[in-house]
């Protein structure tokens, strides 16, 4: 990583914060709690605003532009706008409803075909033109809506807390999605590009803001068009920028990895000690189904701290889920004066009540950098499989820190909306931890990034052909789970290419077309 990256990360770090303090921070709750029920069926009532009349974005030193948050949000009242998405396997495409409550009954309307194609929110809802002084319009945009983007209250009689999700997906094989905005609440209408910022040189600007047409004759909206004005300075290095609430907009990253800090947000708390009792696997009793996605984000790199320079690797993001009805729940003690803990896996009743417990091999300290915490060990089996999938050409096994970052699916049964270890630097402890609970969630799943050390194969010396990259869940078959036939994945990439100009091409799977 270069240090350009690294102050990148710093800073959208610091508008993720920036951007709390501009909107209420809502702390987890069970589905249901704060969703205050109409009495006589009601649609939602949509608005859209402009938080201030004007915004100071800063263009920081060496970056190739701004990042175009304006401060605009779609406000709901009448009934809370929700909506389900969802899709039947791979090889159907997405649809979303609508769901429409009136305090007795619930009812739903879907979108129209082909309108939501993946779960990242309303595609085009946000249209924002921004002209320079002398008018000229120099940036036209139509972005996507997340109605999980930093939702706030509009007002003290709205609902004390919101039970919506607080990001929407971006994992390329989600299977469903929650989106949601209480009643009497406010959704940002913005999303920041990382990516791709907006080439802005440091001057005065006016932007203006709209829903698309679509998506006002399909919700009732309003045709309001607020106008912001937008000063964009130049900050170098040394400066601190006008993030938060000195100056600038602080866009806030959507991302199923923010950083909630505690274990406040209705999460079994880690026990005190070691397990008394006899071990038991209580029959009959609800447990994790833990199953492992397609591989995706492939590319080849020359290998991340810790491998060996001068070498191709074929990197990947490996992802495991919980599709419950049970979460999964592993408490590690440390063994004294060592950087192992045993680990055990604990049962829960359908209420919630833990009902037995059952020792469930180690946890290990991982220092490698990018890591830097608490591994329950051989989570995962990684293996590169030949073309006819009969010969393991290449393999590793992972330890994975266990924590809810992506919402794979919270339309199964007991999904968590709401999960609070989102994060691996606060839900895994750190080296002088003497104890540590792991939990994946049910409807999420905790991914494993193509960056990380450990997330590669050595390619250098393998021919050019076809491959499988193949991830299995759970492979000691230590966990206890509800299902174990459904634990492997295959995704097919084709080497080509030379030594140090090795290529990969990964093609579609199913209608899922990410690499």
């Amino acid at each position: 990583m270069t240090s350009q990256q690294h102050r990148r990360g710093a800073r959208r770090a610091a508008f993720a914060t920036g951007a709390a303090l501009a909107v209420v921070a809502v702390t987890g709750a069970a589905p249901g709690v704060g969703a205050a029920p109409t009495s006589k069926p009601s649609k939602p009532q949509l608005k859209l605003i402009a938080a201030t009349q004007s915004v100071t974005l800063d263009r920081w030193s060496g970056e190739p532009g701004v990042y175009l948050d304006l401060g605009t949000y779609l406000t709901v009242d009448g009934a809370p706008l929700e909506f389900r998405v969802t899709r039947a396997s791979y090889k159907d495409p997405v649809v979303a409803r609508q769901i429409l409550r009136d305090g007795r009954r619930t009812t739903s309307r879907t979108l129209p075909a082909g309108l939501v194609k993946d779960f990242k929110g309303l595609p085009g809802f946000l249209q924002v033109s921004v002209t320079d002084a002398a008018g000229k319009e120099v940036v036209k945009t139509a972005g996507t809506f997340c109605p999980n983007n930093a939702a706030g209250r509009l007002r003290p009689d709205a609902p004390a807390t919101s039970h919506y999700p607080e990001s929407c997906p971006e994992n390329p094989f989600t299977l469903g999605s929650v989106w949601g905005v209480e009643k009497g609440w406010a959704a940002r209408t913005g999303t920041v590009d990382y990516e791709n910022p907006v080439d802005l040189p440091a001057g005065e600007y006016t932007a203006k803001v709209s829903v698309a047409k679509k998506y006002r004759d399909l919700f009732g909206i309003p045709d309001d068009r607020p106008t912001i004005k937008v000063t964009v300075r130049d900050v170098g290095d040394g400066d601190t920028g006008g993030g938060g609430e000195e100056g600038g907009t602080a866009p806030l990253r959507s991302a199923a990895r923010a950083d909630h800090g505690d274990a406040s947000h209705g999460a079994p708390r880690a026990a005190a000690r070691r397990p008394s009792g006899p071990a038991r696997v209580p029959a009959n009793t609800p447990r994790p189904d833990l199953r492992s996605l397609p591989a995706w984000g492939i590319a080849i790199t020359d290998g991340e701290d810790g491998d060996a320079p001068g070498r191709d690797y074929l990197a990947f993001s490996a992802t495991v889920w919980n599709a419950g009805p049970s979460p999964l729940v592993v408490d590690g003690f440390r063994k004294p004066g060592q950087d192992l803990m045993d680990a055990y896996q604990y049962f829960y009743d359908g209420k919630g009540k833990q009902v037995g417990y059952t020792p469930t091999g180690t946890m290990e300290w991982d220092a490698r950098d990018g890591h830097e915490h608490w591994h329950f060990t051989d989570f995962a089996v990684y293996r590169l499989l030949s073309e006819d999938r009969t010969k393991e050409v290449r393999s590793g096994k992972e330890a994975f820190c266990l924590a809810n970052t992506d919402a794979v699916d919270y339309t199964v049964k007991n999904a968590n909306w709401r999960p609070y270890n989102t994060d691996l630097s606060t839900a895994c402890g750190e080296q002088n931890t003497i104890s540590v609970r792991e939990v994946l969630d049910v409807g999420s799943g905790d991914t494993y990034s193509q960056y990380r050390p450990g997330q590669s194969f050595d390619i250098t010396d393998l021919p050019n052909g076809t491959y499988y990259i193949q991830v299995t869940a759970n492979p000691e078959k230590r966990l206890h789970e509800a299902n174990l036939k459904n634990n492997v994945s295959l995704r097919k990439v084709v080497l080509g290419g030379t030594p140090g100009a090795r290529t990969v091409q990964v093609p579609p799977y199913d209608l899922v077309d990410a690499p």
